[in-house]
C-alpha cells in the first residue's frame, strides 16, 4: 500500500530532511536517509534494516519499484513524492527517484568481531572530508579488507556526503569506530600488528611484512597520526617520495599501503 505526500510541510518529510541535514538527529533518532537503488540494495545485503521508501514517479515507474521491493525481507512503507520534494532531498544531480529510511547500526568498536584469523585492517585517525572517507571506504571495498575501523571520527559515518562518496562501499566493508586508544587496545588483544603512516622514526613501506595480522594507519593530511599511535606502533612506515611536497591525499596513500600488503598475501584481483 503506497501513499502521496505533496507538501514540504508533510512531517515525514520534515523529519527526512532533518537527518540529510543533521548529525545530532541521525544519532539520537538512530535513522538515516540513502538515495539511489544500488546503494539501497548494498546497504539491505550489509544487514542494514529499511523502515520507509519515498519515490518520485516522474524519475522512477511504480513498477521499478515493486521489483526492488521484492528484495526485502519484510514490509515497508512505501511513499510516493512529487519531484520539488525529492529534489530537496535529494544529494545526487543525477539520480533514481528513490530514498530509503534506514536504520542504523552500532558499530561501536567494543562491538565488533573479527572473522578472520589473520586480518588486514585500515585504520583513518580523526578523517573530517567526506570525500577522503568515501574513498578510503571504496578502496577497502576493491582490497576486500577485513574491517576498516575510524579512530575519533569527526564526521558521522551516515552523512550523506560520505555514503554517495563511497558509491555505496560504506555497506560492503566491516566498519567500527572508536577513540584511538580503544582501537589500540583492540588491536593488541588480537595480536595485530601495527603499522603507522608517519615520517618520525619510520622504514620504507615495502620493507615490512604484511602476510601477518596487519593493521595500517593512517592520519590526517594536515597533522598526521597522533602520538599515541606512533608510541604504540609495531612499525612507523613511510612511502618514498621524490617531489617537492612530503605529503600526498591519504586516500592515495592509504591505496598504496593496502595493495602492497594484498599483493604480499598473494592477491591478484
Amino acid at each position: 500500500m503506497q501513499n502521496q505526500i505533496k507538501s514540504f510541510q508533510n512531517d515525514k518529510i520534515k523529519f527526512l530532511n532533518q537527518l540529510k541535514e543533521k548529525s545530532r538527529v541521525r544519532k539520537r533518532e538512530k535513522r538515516f536517509i540513502i538515495e539511489g537503488k544500488r546503494e539501497i540494495t548494498l546497504a539491505i545485503q550489509g544487514g542494514y534494516s529499511i523502515s520507509q521508501l519515498y519515490y518520485c514517479s516522474s524519475i522512477i515507474t511504480y513498477e521499478e519499484i515493486s521489483t526492488l521491493i521484492t528484495t526485502f525481507s519484510h514490509q515497508i512503507e512505501l511513499f510516493e513524492i512529487t519531484l520539488e520534494i525529492y529534489q530537496k532531498l535529494a544529494y545526487r544531480t543525477t539520480t533514481e527517484g528513490v530514498i530509503a529510511l534506514m536504520i542504523s547500526k552500532d558499530i561501536g568498536i567494543e562491538n565488533f568481531t573479527l572473522s578472520s584469523t589473520n586480518p588486514l585492517i585500515l585504520v583513518a585517525e580523526a578523517p573530517e572530508k567526506p570525500g577522503n572517507i568515501g574513498a578510503l571506504l571504496r578502496t577497502a571495498d576493491a582490497a576486500q579488507l577485513d574491517a576498516v575501523f575510524i579512530a575519533n571520527p569527526k564526521t558521522d559515518i551516515y552523512n550523506p556526503n560520505i555514503i554517495r562518496s563511497s558509491v555505496g562501499c560504506i555497506f560492503t566493508n566491516k566498519i567500527a569506530t572508536g577513540s584511538s586508544e580503544n582501537i589500540i587496545d583492540f588491536l593488541k588483544k588480537h595480536n595485530i600488528h601495527i603499522y603507522g603512516a608517519a615520517l618520525q622514526k619510520s622504514v620504507d613501506y615495502h620493507t615490512q611484512d604484511y602476510t601477518k595480522p596487519s593493521a595500517l594507519v593512517v592520519g590526517t593530511e594536515a597533522t598526521g597520526l597522533s602520538n599515541i599511535f606512533l608510541e604504540n606502533a609495531t612499525q612507523n612506515i613511510k612511502i618514498p617520495m621524490s617531489g617537492v611536497i612530503d605529503s600526498m591525499n591519504v586516500s592515495v596513500a592509504a591505496g598504496i599501503l593496502i595493495f602492497e600488503a594484498k599483493r604480499q598475501r598473494g592477491f591478484n584481483g
